[in-house]
């Protein structure tokens, strides 16, 4: 269970100190390095207790392909759903070339890493491989095998993983579809990859368009 909670609080408490922050503070460039050095230490520290990731990433071509394309319709529809009525707190924005044009170049790259690598792992690792089991049985979340389908889990974390984003909207159809594509596949690697496909697309998007508020 705590393998599966530490990163994902971490990275949550992380935000939380970021929000602390006044307005105008340059100290929130450099906290997404580190919460992503930290979040990143708890994955490694605790990767042989990931028995769902202890298998191939993809079976096969046909798997990859549709993750990939899952990844792709998420962010599609993600950068159509910033309507003002389906936002929650204020739009932040992240431009790591607030810092000077290099460090800019080395904040954005670790940006692009942490959203495309570290937290799709740490994401679905907590909510379609620990929750979305843990509200379907408490008592033996890992007893119950990956892609198990229950009305209530399935509700409740596409509520949850909405409310934790900004677009709480864009939120639930991203965990409304990263969730169907557990239930397809029964396996949790294409549920990153498809997050890491969409995340890895919004960021080549911001870096491109200069939209900063997307981060």
């Amino acid at each position: 269970m705590w393998p599966r909670i530490l990163p994902f609080a971490t990275y949550m408490a992380f935000i939380g100190i970021s929000a602390g922050l006044p307005s105008d503070s340059s100290l929130d460039l450099w906290l997404y390095p580190i919460k992503i050095i930290a979040v990143l230490g708890l994955l490694i520290f605790f990767w042989s207790s990931y028995h769902e990731l202890q298998r191939p990433v993809m079976t096969d071509t046909k798997e990859a392909a549709m993750a990939v394309a899952v990844g792709l319709v998420v962010y599609v529809l993600w950068v159509r759903m910033d309507w003002p009525w389906a936002m929650q707190g204020e739009t932040t924005a992240y431009n790591p070339f607030e810092a000077g044009a290099t460090i800019g170049v080395f904040l954005a790259g670790i940006r692009v890493f942490g959203a495309a690598v570290v937290v799709p792992l740490m994401e679905e690792l907590f909510w379609r491989s620990y929750l979305i089991r843990w509200i379907a049985n408490p008592d033996a979340f890992g007893k119950i095998p990956l892609g198990t389908f229950t009305l209530g889990s399935f509700a409740a974390t596409v509520i949850l993983f909405g409310l934790e984003h900004n677009l709480w909207l864009a939120g639930m159809m991203a965990g409304a579809i990263y969730n169907g594509l557990l239930y397809r596949t029964r396996r949790l690697w294409p549920c990153v990859i498809a997050h890491a496909t969409t995340n890895l697309a919004l960021g080549l998007h911001v870096l491109m368009t200069q939209e900063w508020q997307w981060w």
